[in-house]
């Protein structure tokens, strides 16, 4: 699974809400932890030591059970193009970091730093956007894996992954597929569909998928698997139901294919790390060829 988790902080205290998830993570799969604090030099104040952050590293290292597993280290240069060159060379790492922070005058933001590993990363990631009331302290309660699916080969990439988890964290996994209902359409004879009779049939295929997806992973010695099958839109479904669940961690994958839509990075994925307030798990998938 994983060998490491890296955790990218600027000194802030919106950067650090990714600490408890990291905690729980570390703890559970047993794996050591490297922090990052990168320095900017043209946004070092004059005469600063260009790689300062040192002792902030320390402290934050002391908040974790066994500091002896956790090592630290401070960098040059523009940060998103250090965790690129780190994460070129580092697999088999989990990449935990909040999706925005402040350093000075500089934001580690959605469509700054976190974006671009976002969109560039060969590594999984763990992102969390804090909300009101996220805390730095202590270790989260993490009691829940969703799992969000949409029949696709592609999505289930995740799968493998999300159990393995599961199994060692002591989560319950609960699959979700969101479906949705096609809007009237006319063909040149005026026909229109009959939309009751085909949103059931879109029903009943999506809860035969997660049913037989729930079994196989029972059967593959998965201890708790439920199933939730939803309506509406993906990615407002989505975030809707994880904000209604205590305790747990979103998994999707950056892409997948259900009929002629897709899940891509910048669509369903990117919207849910966007805006849920719950840590998301985004794991690459191969391309489709």
């Amino acid at each position: 699974m994983y060998k490491k988790i890296l955790i990218p902080l600027d000194g802030s205290k919106l950067a650090e809400h990714i600490l408890p998830y990291a905690r729980f993570l570390a703890r559970a799969l047993g794996i050591p932890v490297e922090l990052l604090r990168v320095n900017d030099p043209a946004r070092l104040a004059a005469y600063s030591p260009p790689l300062q952050g040192s002792e902030y590293l320390e402290a934050v290292a002391r908040s974790f059970p066994d500091i002896n597993s956790v090592t630290r280290e401070v960098a040059l240069g523009k940060a998103a193009e250090v965790i690129a060159d780190w994460d070129a060379g580092q697999a088999q790492t989990l990449i935990a970091m909040a999706t925005h922070g402040r350093s000075g005058a500089q934001r580690w933001l959605l469509g700054s730093v976190a974006d671009k590993v976002l969109h560039g990363s060969r590594n999984h990631l763990l992102l969390v956007r804090p909300g009101q009331g996220a805390i730095s302290e202590g270790e989260a309660a993490l009691k829940t894996v969703v799992v969000a699916l949409d029949g696709s080969d592609l999505a289930e990439t995740v799968l493998p992954y999300v159990t393995e988890l599961a199994r060692k964290a002591k989560l319950e996994l609960i699959l979700v597929r969101v479906y949705s209902v096609l809007p009237p359409a006319y063909d040149a004879e005026g026909y229109v569909p009959d939309l009751e009779r085909l949103a059931q049939e879109i029903r009943t295929e999506a809860q035969s998928y997660l049913e037989r997806k729930s079994k196989e992973l029972r059967d593959e010695g998965a201890d708790r698997v439920s199933q939730v099958l939803l309506k509406g839109d993906a990615g407002g479904e989505i975030i809707a139901y994880a904000k209604r669940t205590p305790g747990n961690l979103v998994a999707m994958c950056t892409h997948g294919r259900s009929g002629i839509g897709r899940w891509v990075l910048g669509s369903v994925t990117e919207r849910v790390v966007r805006h849920s307030g719950e840590p998301v798990l985004v794991i690459r998938a191969a391309p489709e060829s």
